[in-house]
């Protein structure tokens, strides 16, 4: 990887004084290989149960049985992370993330994958992927220090190769799944993720990600794990803004998490469409949220993040919902993702400055790892009733339910007297950082 190099003051920790992009540019290449993989096999995956078993309901159990152990994990995780530094975590788990993986399609091959072996494969890789998921964002702010780039920037350079990968891994995923089977999407996910393990583990500098921010002073001990625990618990529960916000995302989630694990699969194999739509409808939205996440970091700073956080989620929600029920042509479809993938765009980006300015640095671990497992905690449900809800009523009451669920949502929770204060504090540069974020990659 080419550095750019530049004069500078010295570090008061002693390092070199030249500036390398080398930091923050691996990081962001081990965030886009692990999600690249991770959107390919979720295209794989839920169509592989689905064509082998025929079921939307072992369809949402097998969602259902990732999701949960990557909420659990990944919100007892913090405290880990906080104290053993999250390089570590982040190449290991997503070793033990690519052996998972590979032995689904190795014990299909062989004729040894029962659905009891396949739930458990799925939870192994959901309880690796939560710690390194979360290893991988606490890692932005410090490569971003050691890169001397603004952390705003980085922050949204995060956002935007997130939405790449998000582009690129449906479009991937729905040509392997069409072309050559879901098992050689699964394969095709290992491999992303023993990449991602390489790239953490031997490409990227010493002292990124290696030690924990916020150690006692010399003499005192270090707290326990349930300490530490506790000491995010506590900052979270006295931000009324912030727990409000997980609030209204975790519904979201869930909706999305029903949606995009077995209601557009379902949509594409009961009206002929396939895989490669589901991947072309994926890729469309998240294209376009890659120009909302753009047009966001350089502008979304001088509008009001009220009004564009709500506009973005009137956008991004609902729509996809409905154009799914109305039999709409393909052009229609893909409009509709590719507008509200642009409005998906907006949203992480004002997420990650309001958390910037209110979490301090020391507890970004925990705090980052309670709020992402509170507002994805219903995703593990939302695959579980989606295939229950479709089994019971059919795909298109579900579309229309999901539909109305959604914006009354996004709608009425902007009401409450605690989205005053989005726009209170702008600005404010306090050494510290965080990542609330919606599991929703756009359409």
């Amino acid at each position: 990887m080419t550095d750019v190099v530049a004069e500078g003051a010295p570090d008061t920790d002693g390092t070199s004084s030249r500036r390398s992009l080398r930091p923050l540019g691996v990081v962001l290449a081990a965030i886009a290989v692990s999600l690249t993989g991770t959107r390919i096999s979720a295209i794989a995956l839920p169509w592989f149960v689905l064509v082998t078993t025929g079921s939307a309901t072992q369809t949402g159990l097998v969602a259902c049985c990732e999701m949960t152990p990557y909420v659990v994990v990944k919100a007892l995780a913090g405290p880990l992370v906080d104290r053993t530094g999250p390089r570590g975590v982040s190449w290991t788990t997503d070793l033990l993330s690519a052996a998972a993986a590979c032995a689904v399609p190795l014990l299909h091959a062989v004729d040894l994958l029962s659905l009891p072996l396949l739930l458990v494969l799925v939870a192994l890789i959901g309880a690796a992927r939560g710690p390194g998921d979360l290893a991988k964002e606490v890692m932005v702010p410090a490569a971003a220090e050691r890169s001397r780039v603004p952390l705003e920037r980085a922050t949204g350079l995060a956002g935007v190769t997130e939405r790449l990968a998000s582009t690129i891994g449906p479009a991937a995923g729905g040509s392997l799944v069409a072309l050559l089977g879901p098992l050689a999407g699964l394969l095709v996910n290992a491999g992303c993720f023993a990449l991602g393990s390489v790239i953490v583990a031997l490409v990227l500098p010493r002292g990124v990600g290696t030690a924990a921010a916020g150690a006692p002073p010399d003499g005192e001990a270090q707290p326990d794990y349930w300490r530490r625990f506790g000491e995010g618990f506590i900052f979270l529960r006295g931000e009324p803004l912030l727990l409000t916000i997980i609030a209204m995302v975790g519904i979201t989630n869930l909706l999305d998490a029903a949606f995009n694990t077995v209601l557009m699969p379902v949509w594409a194999n009961e009206s002929g469409h396939g895989p490669t739509d589901i991947g072309l409808n994926s890729s469309t939205g998240g294209l376009s949220a890659v120009a909302g996440s753009l047009a966001a970091t350089a502008a979304a700073h001088r509008m009001r993040r009220r009004v564009v956080f709500f506009a973005g989620f009137l956008l991004a929600g609902a729509p996809r919902f409905l154009i799914l029920a109305s039999d709409a042509p393909r052009w229609a479809v893909l409009t509709v993702f590719a507008v509200g993938g642009f409005g998906a765009g907006f949203l992480n980006p004002i997420l990650g400055a309001m958390s910037f300015e209110r979490v301090p640095r020391r507890l970004l671990g925990r705090v980052n790892a309670l709020g992402d497992a509170l507002a994805w905690a219903g995703i593990p449900l939302g695959g579980l009733l989606g295939g229950a809800m479709v089994a019971s009523f059919g795909l298109v009451p579900v579309l229309l339910t999901g539909a109305a669920l959604y914006f009354l949502t996004t709608s009425l929770t902007g009401l409450r007297p605690e989205w005053r204060a989005m726009d209170r504090g702008r600005g404010r540069e306090r050494g510290r950082t965080a990542h609330c974020e919606t599991a929703s990659d756009g359409p």
